[in-house]
């Protein structure tokens, strides 16, 4: 059974207000307003420093467990939110790899689901350290990107992006936060809902009862129920929509870790794996908890995880 062997992450150093990327980003001051107001966005974490090369290296660095067993790995696999990530003719992909000494690794992207490609990647990883049949093999699962662009500043009605990376280290078994059950789904007629422009008001309408339904269908098939979780570690657009979202489910707000939402902003694909190391940390992780990861990628794909901590 797949399981994450370790989970680390990197937040860049420097702090960028949403009024200030909102400026830069051509937004209206009323949208920014809103973002404050109702959706509980304040800051985003930046490297303006740092290429994507050094923010996916730190958090590979930050895995304390792949030290010595970087033989092990068989499989990197690079889940992306969009297509293009870097300039023509760089390969960050590849120089992470070989920075960390994973000389062994098929190293590859993952794209097409949008910023929920991460648990995409995570169920993959699993699937591919099974068919391999080596016990003892290794992946890893990299998520977070660059926001350079103005398309990539934010997103219209929804939030404001940041740059945190996340690194989560699979096995294809293991004695703690084993994946129980993963579910998603693709809501084709969204496919054109992409930034700078304005989102298909038909899709955030139905944004919440899709992903309502996707964090059902995931804790069936885990064998579980709503009321098993111990905590949801979400993907941080806003915090109104977590709030529409935990009353379609009929589940307590308090019960989603929505502590980075205005210091992190949304990640891309980092944010679930963002807010594993930060909840675990919180010390609200205890062993034997059930939780789920939920995240929604624009195109529109809806995917939910669930796991024994």
């Amino acid at each position: 059974m797949t399981a994450l062997v370790e989970v680390g992450c990197h937040l860049p150093g420097s702090s960028v207000p949403v009024d200030v990327v909102g400026a830069e980003a051509g937004a209206e001051e009323r949208q920014m307003w809103t973002f404050r107001r109702f959706y509980g966005l304040r800051e985003v974490r930046r490297a303006p420093d740092q290429g994507l090369r050094d923010t996916l290296g730190a958090a590979v660095a930050s895995l304390t467990a792949l030290p010595g067993n970087e033989h092990r790995v068989t499989h990197v696999l690079y889940a992306r939110t969009v297509s293009q990530v870097a300039p023509a003719g760089e390969a960050p992909l590849e120089d992470v790899c070989a920075a960390a000494g994973l000389s062994r690794a098929v190293a590859f992207t993952l794209t097409q689901h949008g910023c929920a490609t991460g648990l995409l990647a995570l169920d993959l990883a699993g699937r591919l350290l099974d068919a391999d049949g080596d016990p003892d093999a290794l992946a890893i699962v990299l998520t977070g990107e660059k926001t350079f662009g103005a398309a990539l500043q934010l997103i219209p009605e929804s939030t404001v992006m940041g740059e945190a990376t996340a690194a989560a280290l699979v096995a294809p078994h293991g004695p703690h936060d084993r994946l129980l059950g993963y579910a998603c789904r693709t809501e084709g007629r969204y496919a054109e809902d992409f930034p700078p422009h304005a989102l298909n008001p038909s899709f955030l309408k139905d944004h919440n009862t899709l992903l309502a339904a996707t964090v059902r269908e995931a804790v069936e098939a885990a064998g579980v129920t709503l009321d098993d979780l111990a905590l949801v570690l979400p993907h941080n657009v806003n915090r109104l929509s977590w709030s529409w979202t935990c009353r379609e489910l009929g589940l307590p707000l308090e019960r989603v870790f929505l502590d980075n939402i205005p210091v992190t902003g949304h990640c891309f694909t980092a944010d679930p794996f963002v807010n594993h190391v930060h909840a675990r940390a919180a010390g609200l992780l205890r062993p034997g908890d059930l939780y789920l990861m939920a995240a929604v990628g624009l195109g529109a794909t809806f995917s939910a995880a669930v796991l024994r901590h």
